[in-house]
């Protein structure tokens, strides 16, 4: 069996029930070639190289599998006529996989691994979102006295203006 890997992008407004069905499409033709699906990653929304169909972002998906080639066309067909998604690109990544179960496990480790780092992201994205709702906050707060000693000061002034006129 041969290794390959599939990246593909997908239109930044996607919904993900939209990448789901997309995933979904791809696993059951993998399913019904007999190809053997190691690891399905997510890279997240990034910012294009160069404009592809008026998009300057897309959204990152990468499809790792053992096939012994049949499945790729077929792949490649559906993300073809497959209007969400702006590139993809299948690479041979390993010519003749010996051990396919040694290969099942370390694929199972690095999603594992994966989904450790997306949860420690989402866990710090939160913590930054935090800090900066915060950070917002005490500077309205400092707006809002500054604003108060603002007046305060100009009806101090308006009295002294006054006082040097008499």
């Amino acid at each position: 069996m041969r290794e390959y890997e599939l990246t593909f992008i997908v239109q930044p407004e996607i919904s993900d029930e939209g990448c789901a069905a997309l995933r979904e499409k791809l696993d059951a033709e993998l399913q019904k070639s007999a190809a053997i699906r190691l690891l399905y990653d997510d890279w997240g929304k990034r910012k294009l190289a160069y404009e592809i169909k008026k998009f300057q972002k897309g959204h990152y998906f990468v499809l790792s599998f053992l096939d012994a080639g049949k499945a790729v066309p077929e792949l490649e067909r559906i993300l073809r006529l497959e209007d969400s998604v702006l590139r993809f690109l299948c690479v041979l990544v390993d010519e003749e996989v010996k051990d396919i179960e040694a290969r099942k496990a370390r694929a199972v480790e690095e999603e594992r691994i994966q989904a450790e780092r997306r949860a420690e992201r989402a866990a710090r994205d939160a913590e930054e979102a935090r800090a900066r709702e915060l950070a917002e906050r005490a500077r309205e707060e400092a707006g809002d006295r500054g604003e108060d000693a603002a007046a305060t000061d100009d009806a101090d002034d308006e009295g002294r203006d006054e006082e040097d006129s008499e």
